[in-house]
C-alpha cells in the first residue's frame, strides 16, 4: 500500500476551533489515480496538505510507503516530500527569475545533483509535456496552459511515488484545462505514481480511475449530488 491514511481528522486553530473534517479514511495503491471532490470550504486543500506532511493532524495517521509521516522529524519530511512527492498547484508556483529547464530541475538542484544531470533530466521531461526546444524560454514568455505543463514536468523530474494535484486547472480555459488533464493522467500512469487530484470538477473528475467525495464525516465514493461539468 503506498498511501493509508486511518481516522484523519482535522479542526482550525483558535479559541472558535471547530472541526474540518473526522474519520477520514482512505487507501491508494501505487498506480492508482483517484478525484477528491467536495463542498468549498470542507478541507479538500488541507486534506492534501496533510498528506503531504505540511501540517499535522488533530487524530488519526498518514502512512506513506510503510512509514507514519508524523514520525518524522522536520528534516526527514522534507527529504521525503522532496524525492518522493510532486506537486502540481493552481497558481502553477513557476519561477519568474528562473528559465523553464532551471524550473524543473529544482527538486534535483535542491537535492544536490549534478547541475547537468539535472538539466538534462528537465529537458526529457519538457519535452515529454509538449515543451521541446523551450528549455532557456522564461516564464513571461509562456501561457497558462503552458506554465502548468512546466509545472507537471517539475513534479515528475524526480521520482515521485505520488503525486498530489489541487486544482491544477483552476485557472485554464477549457482547451488548456482537459489537455492538462489528459497529460498529468497519462504522465501519472506511465510511472504508476499513486495520484490524488483535489477538483471542484466533475468532467476533471472523471479522467481519473475513481471519484471521491470529503464530507465533514470522512470521505465517500461517488461525485457529489448535483456535481456538473466545467474545466
Amino acid at each position: 500500500m503506498l498511501l493509508s491514511l486511518r481516522s484523519l481528522a482535522k479542526r482550525t486553530p483558535g479559541p472558535s476551533s471547530r472541526a474540518v473534517f473526522s474519520s477520514v479514511d482512505l487507501d491508494l495503491d501505487a498506480g492508482e489515480y483517484v478525484a477528491i471532490m467536495g463542498e468549498s470550504g470542507v478541507g479538500k486543500s488541507t486534506l492534501l496538505n496533510l498528506v503531504a506532511g505540511l501540517d499535522f493532524p488533530d487524530g488519526g495517521h498518514v502512512e506513506f510507503d510503510g512509514v507514519d509521516l508524523h514520525s518524522l522529524d522536520d528534516d526527514a519530511r522534507t527529504r521525503l516530500r522532496r524525492d518522493r512527492m510532486g506537486f502540481v498547484f493552481q497558481a502553477f508556483h513557476v519561477l519568474p527569475h528562473l528559465d523553464l529547464a532551471q524550473n524543473v530541475a529544482l527538486p534535483l538542484l535542491l537535492a544536490g545533483r549534478p547541475r547537468a544531470e539535472c538539466l538534462a533530466r528537465a529537458r526529457d521531461l519538457l519535452a515529454e509535456v509538449g515543451l521541446a526546444g523551450r528549455a532557456a524560454s522564461w516564464p513571461r514568455e509562456l501561457s497558462g496552459g503552458e506554465l502548468q505543463r512546466v509545472a507537471i514536468a517539475r513534479a515528475l523530474v524526480g521520482t515521485a511515488a505520488l503525486v498530489l494535484a489541487d486544482e491544477p486547472t483552476g485557472n485554464l480555459d477549457a482547451e488548456n484545462a482537459r489537455n492538462v488533464l489528459a497529460l498529468l493522467g497519462a504522465a501519472v500512469r506511465r510511472r504508476r505514481a499513486g495520484g490524488i487530484l483535489v477538483t471542484h470538477s466533475l468532467r476533471a473528475a472523471r479522467t481519473t480511475d475513481r471519484i471521491l467525495t470529503l464530507l465533514p464525516t470522512g470521505l465517500i465514493e461517488g461525485a457529489p449530488p448535483g456535481s456538473s461539468g466545467g474545466a
